[in-house]
């Protein structure tokens, strides 16, 4: 089916998103996808965060895209990314209220400043089972908490990534357990540009070998 819209509470604001579901009467696997930093442009209507989306709904798994707080129609202002993270658990809470949602099969991906904030909340909310990063410009104590995460993950980036030194990258992926997969794509850079249709294909295909979905008739 087509990208449908819908708005769901999170606290006292009203944030907005967009469904991409597969047409299928099955309950669904579901993956939230985070959006880059606003300051910079960011929202849900970010190429990379659509493509992912739309590759998320071919493969039959259901895919929703939202606005953080302050951004667009999302009620608020910037929350400096704590804020931000209790829109994640606001969205998750709104999708599992869906009939179509399998509560068993729920993902969380974010690119970029998106990432930084689905990383915490996949640490502390038991509601996911397999997390990707997208260009995440981790801290030290962001590459300690992925070291400590137990359950499936997926890191992407680009080896011309201007935001992420690619020698501390490997460094760090040396350390992290095997719970964690990671694919560094020759020539893309932070913003992905002739790459994103690889990258959504690279993030769909490990949240496809999770959760086990057969191709889809979505538009």
């Amino acid at each position: 089916m087509n990208p449908d819209h819908a708005s769901f509470p999170c606290g006292d604001i009203t944030l907005e998103g967009i469904w991409h579901l597969p047409r299928t009467e099955s309950p669904l696997p579901c993956v939230v996808v985070c959006h880059p930093h606003p300051f910079y442009g960011g929202s849900m209507s970010n190429n990379v965060v659509y493509a992912i989306c739309r590759a998320l709904a071919e493969r039959n798994i259901a895919a929703f895209r939202f606005n953080f707080r302050g951004v667009e129609q999302s009620g608020g202002s910037f929350g400096g990314g704590s804020g931000e993270q209790e829109d994640v658990r606001a969205v998750l809470s709104f999708i599992l209220e869906s009939r179509y949602i399998d509560a068993g099969r729920i993902g969380l991906a974010g690119y970029s400043f998106g990432a930084g904030v689905a990383l915490p909340v996949a640490l502390q909310d038991n509601r996911i089972s397999r997390l990707a990063l997208v260009s995440p410009a981790l801290s030290d104590a962001g590459w300690e908490q992925i070291k400590s995460y137990n359950k499936p993950n997926f890191i992407a980036v680009g080896d011309a990534d201007f935001v992420i030194p690619l020698k501390q990258f490997r460094k760090h992926i040396q350390e992290i357990p095997a719970t964690c997969r990671y694919q560094i794509i020759p020539g893309a850079d932070h913003f992905w540009g002739e790459h994103i249709k690889l990258l959504a294909q690279k993030v769909t295909d490990f949240f496809v070998d999770g959760f086990g979905q057969p191709g889809s008739d979505c538009e």
